[in-house]
Formats: C-alpha cells, structure tokens, sequence
C-alpha cells in the first residue's frame, strides 16, 4: 500500500533526521582499548561543555550471588566507599566534591557502576582514586556492621514499606524457577542479617578483577592523554583469574502461574508477564533478534506514547468504559538473563482485577487479528529514535550508554547497529509476534489485592533519624 498522508510523510522525515545522528562523528569518535592488564577502556570525546563522566563497570551483579548470600554485590557497592590504605572511609566522596564533582553508584541484576562527574581537568585525579578503591578496597569489620545496617535500612524504606515493591519481588520469585533473577537485587532481609563482612570480601577478591571490568570517559578530553592515565592507573593493577560463570538456565515453563498478594495498599494491582525472546546482538537478523525487536515495537505500540493503544482503551474512556487508573506495556529488550514482557494495571474504582486482565489482554488479541498500520508503527519508531538520540545531549547518558553495551557485548556501534534493525521491523513481523507469545505456556499473572486488615494494622514507624541511604 503507498502512503502519502502528511502525518505520514512527517514521521517518516522526523526519523530520518534522527536517526542520520547516530552516524554522525559524535557518536562515531567512540574507541576502545584494552590495557595491559587486561581491563577494557573506552573513550569519546565531546567537547560541547568543560565536563566529563567517568565510569567504571563491573561485570557482576545480583544474577551473580549464591542462594544464602544474595544482596552481596549491592553491599560491596556500598563497601567501596569505606576506604583504602591511603583513602579513608567517607574520603572518596568528599574529594570528588573538592574537585567540583558528584559522584555515585548503583547496583543491577547484571553489572555494578561507579561513576563521577567532574571539571575535564580534573578527570586524572579522579581516575587515581576511583582505580585505587577498585585495587586496594579495604575496611574493619565494623565498618561493613555499620553499613549493613544502612543497606537493612535502604530494604525497609523501599522494599518492606511499600506494597508494591513486596508483591513485584514475589512475582519475580515465582516467575523464576532457577534463573538468578528471582532474586532481589537488595537482597532478602533474612540473607542480610545473616552476611559477613568476610562473605563481601570474597566476593570482592572473586570478581573486582580487571578482565572483569571496564572504565568509560565521555567528555572534553584527549583519547591519547586518556589512554595514557588509564594504563598508568587502571593497567598497574594485578590482574587475577575469573571464576567460571555456571550456566543456571531456566526450565522450560509448561502452563501458567498465578501469585493473589495480599498488602496494605490502597490499590489493587495487575500484572501479566511472558516469558519471550530478548537480544543478544543487535547484528544479527536470526530469528530469535527479528522476534525481540518486534516485541519492542509492539510494547511501544501498546505504552509508547500519550495516545497509545492501552490508555486509549482502558484509561482514557468515560463512566463505566473507563477501567484503569493506568496502564504500561514494557519489553526486556536485553539483559545478560532472560527477559519478559509486561502488561501492567491498576484498575480504577470498581473494576475488578480480572476484568482490566482481560482488557490487557483483548489490547495484544487486537494487534494479533488486525495488525497495526505503517503510519502508526513508523510513529514509534521515531519517538523511540526520538529518545535515544536527545538523551546523548549528557555526557553521563553517553557513558552510561557505552558502558551498558560493554556489559551486553554489543561493541561501540551497539546503538547504532540497534536503531538501524528496529527500523527494518515492518507491521506484519510485530503482528507475528502478538499471534506467537501471549498464551497461557509462557505467563505469570500477579495480582495485588488491597487488605484493609493488613492496612489498619500497620503501626506507624517510630521517629527519630535513621542510616542515610546513598541511592
């Protein structure tokens, strides 16, 4: 069918013109090394503003832990800011901000970051420190009992008290039969209180190793001047033998799951999540790559826009057609785990748990028969275009975003290379998908059910300051 609408022909100019962006130098000036010691650096050069975003990246995460032991790798994060034999605990951050910086980190189910943000011509000084703690990380033992209590504290404050947190980590957990992922990146309270400062230090010694690592610069520098600090700081650490990673594939899953959480929330809660296919190498156009991109486009389809398919249907409508309060559509696009598709909603007033299910799912039956039109998915794809590319305007997205695709394997044109195949994707391959993944083989259905007795017996916590959480 020839298309030649306005509206068409808009969105078909806007994604070309945003898409032309990820060819151009900017991203293109991207290099990678690897030091002597084995430890990957990658530097792009941005010279828009004096800044730059420093990371390191460590390949462990929460999928990486032991049953007995999960919550590890976010305490060592934690632990990395108590101290080495010349830097003590508490004097990493208050130097980065001596140098006109922030700093941070965080923890996922794949990787560990640390990243800062500092005056270009500070980056050497913080590229000293930063390869100092990843080397020389070291503190008392009660050092690490304060500071599992501030990780006790970050559980209870964002896991335990909220309702919602508690029932997507029991989806997690019954979604998940062997896959690591079952697990909470926080960790379970019963595995904190019983942690060592011993077991974080083996998991220090077992994975902070430089093969398993990669420092990323993004910023108004010099790839030779770069490249130079980095063997000088990062190349002089020891290098030592990774552990061998045991694959802990999941089971096939033969028929569907269902968790009834019951919680002191105000609101009731749907969630349908499928088990479905995820990428590996945005290069290559097997299968089992065309199925994950469509999936993509498809969750867009459904969530990605103000006008989108599930809250026109479900959100939008008036009196008795309106059945949420909202809605979402996500797809796990990659991940070093397996990956699903979510269909989410909170019913409005009124509305059963079940019957917003079955408009979720009515959405996804709807694309499977019908299909969806050319201007429409060409209009996902360039807001997602859209979005990818003015996120680069930061130089920490940029490293983040090279970071990431370090993590994943995907090389310095992952992005690119992930663009380009998503704008391949045509309305029948996204059809085939909604025919092939939404049945009852691959789903986990959770439901929140508000409890007014569990609400009224919840005591108020008492008042009084409490451990600082640091992200």
């Amino acid at each position: 069918m020839k298309h030649t609408s306005p509206l068409f022909k808009t969105l078909c100019l806007g994604l070309l013109v945003v898409s032309s962006l990820w060819s151009s130098p900017l991203w293109a000036q991207a290099q990678s090394f690897t030091l002597s010691n084995g430890m990957t650096l990658i530097v792009k050069p941005d010279r828009r503003a004096p800044t730059v975003a420093h990371m390191v990246w460590v390949r462990v995460g929460a999928m990486d832990e032991v049953d007995g032991t999960s919550g590890v790798a976010h305490v060592l994060e934690h632990m990395l800011f108590k101290g080495t034999s010349t830097v003590p605990a508490g004097e990493f951050s208050r130097r980065v901000s001596a140098l006109g910086g922030r700093d941070n980190a965080f923890t996922s189910r794949d990787a560990t970051a640390y990243h800062q943000q500092v005056p270009a011509d500070q980056l050497e000084a913080v590229m000293r420190l930063e390869a100092d703690r990843f080397a020389n990380n070291q503190w008392p033992n009660d050092e690490f009992l304060r500071e599992i209590q501030v990780v006790k504290e970050e559980r209870r404050q964002r896991t335990e008290e909220s309702p919602r947190a508690l029932f997507f980590e029991q989806f997690a957990a019954t979604a998940w039969v062997a896959n690591p992922y079952r697990r909470p990146i926080v960790g379970w309270m019963s595995d904190l209180q019983a942690m060592t400062a011993d077991d974080v230090r083996a998991f220090y010694r077992q994975w902070y190793t430089p093969a398993n690592a990669a420092v990323v610069v993004v910023g108004d520098v010099e790839v030779a001047q770069v490249r130079q600090w980095a063997e000088r700081y990062y190349g002089a650490i020891p290098s030592r033998a990774l552990p061998a990673r045991k694959p802990r594939d999941e089971p096939a899953q033969q028929g569907p799951r269902r968790i009834d959480y019951r919680a002191a929330a105000d609101q009731a809660m749907v969630v349908l999540g499928y088990k479905v296919p995820h990428v590996v190498d945005p290069a290559k156009t097997d299968a089992t790559t065309t199925d994950a991109l469509a999936l993509t486009l498809l969750a867009a389809v459904l969530d990605g826009h103000d006008g989108a398919r599930l809250g026109r249907a479900l959100v939008q409508g008036q009196g008795a057609s309106r059945l949420a309060d909202s809605v979402g559509a996500s797809h796990g696009l990659a991940g070093r785990g397996p990956q699903m598709f979510y269909l989410t909603a909170v019913p409005a007033p009124g509305v059963s748990p079940e019957a917003v299910m079955g408009a979720l799912q009515a959405q996804v039956r709807r694309v499977a028969r019908d299909g969806v039109g050319a201007a429409e998915l060409q209009r996902v794809k360039t807001q997602w275009t859209a979005s990818e590319t003015y996120k680069l305007d930061s130089v920490f997205n940029q490293a983040q975003e090279l970071g990431n695709h370090w993590l994943l394997g995907w090389g310095l044109e992952g992005q690119a290379k992930l663009m380009a195949a998503l704008r391949v994707i045509t309305p029948a391959q996204v059809q085939s998908v909604a025919q092939r993944y939404f049945g009852d083989e691959q789903l986990t259905v959770g439901v929140l059910w508000p409890d007014a007795a569990k609400r009224a017996a919840l005591a108020p916590r008492p008042s009084g300051a409490q451990p600082a959480l640091r992200h």
